[in-house]
């Protein structure tokens, strides 16, 4: 056995190491549990009793050795890896994105939460109440057919708007409320390059005492100069939502000087971008508020046509395909936000 370790001793002084390769095969050879070390360690358990002191404190050192050459070899990579050639080519570094929709849905939010309104987040699958019946749903409004909504079973539903997390909210809290629900709502729709099967809402809630149409009006206006910019003309046109009355959808005008205005407003000049109304009293009552007390006004906007508007995109399929080619233009936008 002395031989042996004698041997091993001159193997460690002669071992060359230039690389990260040769210095990966001295720790295999020498170190590891099948290295040649501690193979002498099992031969050790043979050595007779009287001889174990001498070749145990051998063994020991040559082990030693070997560490301490492998650790001194291990900090001479460590500096030579440390030595760069600064006259190379920098690495090119993708700058990631936030995604057009979301660049857009951050900007509402950002406008509408400087005009006080809070943030509020509910479930994407909804029972019937929440969905339908506290908004005053008639029982045979066509929302509530299987071909216009995706049913999960009788009763539960995928949310067909953002409406239901604001009567979560009026149930909750007492007036004052003032609360923004955004998010993806679902409606079983043929898909086509103007409408999808999902799609997403940032829809607002406002009530208090002596509420009025034209505290409506203004924030809605406000809104817009904020998102589109200063003197954007808006109009209101009578509608028909089930929990809201009187209601109405706001357009906003662009004008026909341009054929992708004229095509957008069908030739009028003007393009709807929300829906509006004051709470239905039913609506109110319904969530335990009281009607002859309070009232309020709530509106909705679809994040993907206004995203289509204000980016040029024709159809509204390429904002869910996950095109890299798509969105690294918007590479540039909307990061901070």
């Amino acid at each position: 056995m002395k031989e042996r370790i004698e041997l091993l001793e001159k193997e460690l002084e002669n071992f060359s190491i230039k690389t990260k390769e040769e210095l990966e095969n001295f720790r295999l050879r020498f170190l590891t549990k099948k290295g040649e070390i501690n193979a002498l360690f099992e031969d050790f358990k043979k050595v007779p009793k009287e001889e174990k002191k001498v070749f145990g404190q051998l063994i020991n050192e040559i082990k030693q050795k070997a560490q301490q050459l492998y650790e001194s070899f291990q900090g001479e990579e460590e500096v030579n890896s440390e030595k760069k050639d600064f006259s190379l080519p920098g690495q090119n570094i993708e700058i990631g994105s936030r995604h057009p929709l979301s660049i857009v849905q951050n900007e509402m939010i950002s406008i509408l939460e400087k005009m006080g309104f809070d943030l509020s987040i509910g479930p994407e699958i909804e029972d019937d109440w929440h969905n339908f019946s506290a908004l005053n749903f008639p029982e045979n409004h066509p929302a509530r057919d299987m071909q216009d909504t995706f049913f999960i079973e009788e009763g539960i539903s995928l949310r067909t708007h953002t409406s239901s997390v604001q009567v979560r909210v009026m149930e909750q809290e007492n007036p004052p409320i003032r609360t923004i629900s955004p998010g993806r709502v679902y409606r079983n729709e043929a898909i086509s390059a103007r409408s999808n099967s999902f799609f997403h809402q940032v829809e607002g809630l406002y009530i208090d005492e002596g509420v009025s149409f034209a505290d409506l009006k203004q924030t809605l206006f406000l809104f817009v100069q904020q998102f589109f910019g200063e003197g954007t003309d808006v109009r209101f046109r009578p509608s028909y939502f089930p929990f809201t009355e009187p209601s109405a959808e706001m357009d906003i005008y662009l004008g026909t000087e341009t054929e992708e205005d004229y095509r957008l407003t069908k030739g009028t000049g003007w393009l709807e971008i929300l829906g509006c109304g004051m709470v239905d009293v039913n609506v109110l009552e319904n969530c335990g508020i009281d009607s002859k007390k309070y009232s309020g006004f709530a509106f909705g906007m679809g994040v993907e046509r206004i995203a289509m508007f204000k980016y040029g995109i024709k159809d509204i399929r390429t904002l869910f395909e996950n095109d890299k080619r798509f969105l690294e233009q918007f590479s540039s936008l909307g990061n901070g936000m």
